[in-house]
């Protein structure tokens, strides 16, 4: 008798405990209805997936890439970092606000709508049909990163190696490059497999941190086997680089890989991938790296003069003539304390300061992290997030943009992002703030702007 009451116990109380949970379940949304809510400015549409899917990339099959319009980027990975919060936070999402969560698999976006209801956000709907109705039916818009396939995922990278053939790849030839500034050992102790390594050094001055000359250039890319036509895949590894140590760049080998890509997209290299996320998102894949030193096969002939497209880096007289044009920006991808003077930012440059009239691009804490232009996991930030805070300042793609850092790596991944979005009209200004401090002719500031005193 008292096994059979404590038999009764425990059904009624798992009875009660599926009820609880079925009654804390969010309540679905259909497609039509949310089509009909895109303009509701209550309403904040969150997409789970990951950034490459976000920025266009068909991952599982759907006819159609994209994100829903309006959709902010939450990807279901983020969840487990114990800074979910304040990723969510900084995207402008508040717990008075009505959420719809939509994704790949039913069961990521359930555990998602309960993460945020653990976080005190109560009104919460769920959309499961994103692949079989919205990206099916031509009438339901959908936004992506305007060049996205550009910027590619590591599973597209996998299959490129392992067949030959990935989406939106077109070619015959294509070259990996595992990028590092003066640390070969940053190569040889991982990479993917079938990369080359390729130094900065050989295609930058470390006299001036400027492009080396097209000769140079030439001989490097020719050396590594690459033409105008060859597919180019770049990427690096970020290993938290401590701006103390003499040589920080060498471990920020992603950023590097930017700046490379800025430099053979100067020379004529006419199609440029970078892996999003560098090598941190080819392990958080489970894909495997290797020790194993890849051959390079050298050209003869790269195949286009070089510079082929000659507009995107500009020298110290073109800045100087920006700075004079009401429908042109020079923007500093620096830090605030690089930006008021507090330090220079790097243990090489004497002078602190910025640029007069120089608009101030943000790139996050130090010359070697670029936070606001990238999510935890290095992947690109939301790109409309981008856009918006460049808005603010008066960066819009109407006018002229060109932007600078310290040495032009910053700079470089700045540009990038801007392209990516199919703007046209920018550049990179190489020498920046260490070439412009270099002359005493050259005027320069220090202290919090007015303009940022007044809006304060």
């Amino acid at each position: 008798m008292a096994r059979n009451s404590y038999f009764e116990r425990f059904q009624n109380w798992l009875g009660d405990k599926l009820k609880n949970k079925k009654k804390k379940s969010a309540r679905g949304i259909s497609g039509e209805e949310l089509s009909r809510q895109l303009e509701n400015p209550e309403l904040k549409i969150i997409d789970i997936r990951s950034p490459d899917a976000y920025n266009g990339w068909a991952l599982a099959g759907e006819p159609r890439g994209g994100h829903i319009r309006g959709a902010k980027n939450i990807a279901y990975k983020w969840s487990g970092y114990i800074d979910w919060i304040e990723i969510v936070q900084s995207k402008n999402i508040l717990p008075e606000d009505s959420l719809v969560l939509y994704g790949y698999q039913k069961n990521k976006i359930d555990q998602v709508a309960h993460k945020f209801r653990q976080a005190g956000y109560p009104n919460i709907r769920v959309y499961y049909d994103f692949c079989k109705q919205w990206s099916t039916n031509p009438n339901f818009p959908l936004d992506k990163l305007a060049k996205h396939k550009h910027l590619v995922p590591a599973k597209w990278l996998k299959e490129l190696i392992d067949t030959g053939q990935a989406p939106q790849y077109n070619n015959k030839k294509f070259i990996i490059c595992h990028c590092h500034y003066q640390n070969r050992d940053d190569y040889n102790k991982g990479h993917i497999p079938g990369a080359l390594a390729v130094d900065t050094n050989s295609l930058e001055s470390p006299e001036t941190w400027n492009r080396r000359s097209s000769k140079e250039i030439k001989k490097t890319l020719e050396n590594l086997g690459i033409t105008s036509n060859t597919t180019v895949v770049l990427y690096g590894r970020f290993s938290y680089p401590n701006k103390n140590d003499p040589f920080p760049g060498s471990s920020a080998g992603h950023l590097g890989a930017i700046r490379t890509a800025l430099i053979i997209h100067y020379a004529g290299v006419k199609d440029i991938r970078i892996l999003n996320g560098g090598l941190q998102s080819w392990q958080d894949q489970g894909y495997k790296i290797t020790k194993k030193e890849t051959k390079n096969y050298p050209v003869v002939n790269f195949g286009a003069r070089i510079p082929a497209n000659p507009s995107v880096m500009i020298d110290i007289k073109e800045a100087k003539e920006i700075l004079k044009s009401e429908n042109k920006n020079l923007i500093s991808v620096r830090s605030w304390p690089e930006f008021i003077g507090q330090t220079s930012g790097y243990n090489y440059i004497g002078k602190k300061g910025r640029i007069p009239g120089a608009i101030f691009g943000n790139c996050g804490s130090d010359a070697y992290h670029m936070e606001n232009y990238r999510n935890l996991d290095h992947s690109l930030r939301e790109y409309h997030q981008i856009e918006k805070a460049w808005q603010k300042t008066g960066i819009t793609p109407d006018k002229h943009n060109a932007f600078y850092c310290g040495t032009g790596w910053r700079a470089s991944e700045a540009f990038f992002a801007a392209w990516l979005m199919g703007w046209t009209k920018i550049s990179v200004f190489d020498g920046g703030w260490f070439q412009w401090s270099n002359d005493k002719n050259n005027p320069y500031q220090t202290g919090v702007p007015e303009k940022f005193l007044t809006d304060k």
